[in-house]
């Protein structure tokens, strides 16, 4: 029986011919990240509940500040500390202050074919260059980083063949969003959803970044979008190799199939509190939504590409004076591309805010926090209750051309 892509990658980290859904296997990890969300809780598991610890492999670790940075307050310091500490102990790669953890990853580690798990939800990212990333606990973490291995419960694979091309004004983000409107939140639990077909070859890497991340919000295992040439110059450019290319075969079995044309897709937003209640942006619009924050960054939509879409916008106009519009460049690589281009001026000009590369508003917790009834434009990942401040504010999800034209506006508005 033929297998699909996330299932040829399984049965490579299994050294195993061929896998099939509901089996499980004992795989090889390639590679393991993990942030300051979690890592000092994985620390102190690692001296207080090992009898022998040990560190498998350290250089397929990579240890990645970026949730809280710089600290806020002494207890993220102290855990700040302890990370810092055990990676320089046990010689572990290790990044601080220098963008977020999926950009990091995608820019500097992962590979085609590659098996990566990370200590974060959004691993899934790692999809758009062909690998399977996907998410775990501390304590499976800790498990894989003394031992080099891990289990897997092989998913049923949702494919989604894409065809056409988004049309100008419209964004991956849109097309993702619709995505998950569509199936629902949790509409593919625990599976793989395989993007593939003329429509996914037409999107760029960043395009591609922009669906496999928000794969989970779907409920996703992981997100993959059928490796091709694009996926090679990109890899290669960074001097890694792009060895594993899989492609699922024509026989391969696949529990569903959607067919969805890009040609269709329109700007859209996702409204509080629930990430598949996505409607046209016209929609909203209609109802006259004022916002008091602006929110351009997060693992999703802070890389070039967006910032490019929202100089676009800004170039020559304000920022409406009732207006927080808070713009982070999701690593330093693309802070600085955003700087030689001039887009970071065009920001300041139009008096948004700059951070630096982290996660910010769309953690929550540590920059741009909005309060009591205020109302956010978010390119970040979740919109549930409380996820950027107080339970009792509102986050709407957008492209960075819905939030920067609604910045202006001081409202929700389709950039037109």
């Amino acid at each position: 029986m033929g297998m699909t892509i996330g299932e040829k990658i399984i049965a490579r980290a299994a050294k195993v011919d061929e896998v099939k859904p509901g089996d499980i296997h004992t795989i090889e990890v390639d590679r393991l990240m993990s942030n300051d969300g979690t890592t000092h809780l994985t620390i102190d598991m690692y001296h207080n509940q090992l009898k022998n610890p040990r560190i498998a492999d350290k250089d397929k670790l990579v240890f990645i500040i970026d949730h809280n940075i710089p600290a806020e307050n002494p207890k993220t310091a102290e855990a700040h500390k302890k990370m810092r500490n055990f990676a320089k102990e046990h010689d572990i790669t290790f990044y601080e202050g220098k963008g977020i953890c999926h950009q990091i990853m995608v820019e500097d580690f992962v590979c085609p074919g590659e098996f990566i798990m990370g200590a974060d939800s959004h691993t899934c990212t790692y999809g758009a260059l062909g690998a399977f990333g996907t998410g775990i606990g501390c304590t499976d973490f800790l498990y894989a980083m003394v031992t080099g291995q891990s289990w897997v419960l092989v998913p049923e694979t949702i494919r989604f063949n894409l065809t056409g091309k988004l049309r100008e004004g419209v964004y991956p983000r849109d097309l993702i969003l619709s995505i998950i409107g569509m199936v629902g939140a949790s509409g593919c639990n625990y599976k793989i959803m395989e993007f593939a077909g003329e429509g996914a070859h037409n999107l760029s890497i960043n395009d591609r970044l922009v669906l496999c991340n928000l794969a989970v919000e779907a409920g996703a295992k992981t997100g993959i979008v059928e490796p091709d040439d694009k996926v090679v110059e990109y890899v290669e450019s960074r001097g890694r190799k792009a060895e594993h290319l899989f492609v699922s075969d024509p026989d391969a079995k696949f529990e569903k199939v959607y067919d969805i044309n890009l040609d269709e897709i329109e700007p859209v937003v996702a409204r509080p509190h629930l990430i598949d209640d996505v409607v046209p942006v016209k929609e909203v619009e209609a109802s006259e939504v004022k916002i008091d924050e602006a929110f351009l960054g997060s693992c999703n939509n802070g890389r070039i590409d967006e910032l490019r879409v929202a100089a676009n916008i800004l170039k020559g106009k304000k920022v409406n004076e009732h207006v927080r519009f808070l713009i982070t460049p999701a690593s330093n690589a693309v802070y600085i591309q955003a700087l030689q281009e001039g887009l970071i001026d065009i920001f300041m000009e139009a008096g948004a805010m700059v951070m630096n590369s982290n996660c910010s508003v769309c953690w929550g917790s540590c920059q741009g926090v909005i309060g009591k009834d205020e109302v956010l434009i978010s390119t970040g990942t979740r919109n549930f209750k409380g996820r950027a401040g107080d339970p009792d504010s509102y986050v709407y999800l957008g492209s960075a051309a819905t939030v920067t034209a609604s910045a202006i506006a001081g409202k929700i508005v389709e950039n037109k």
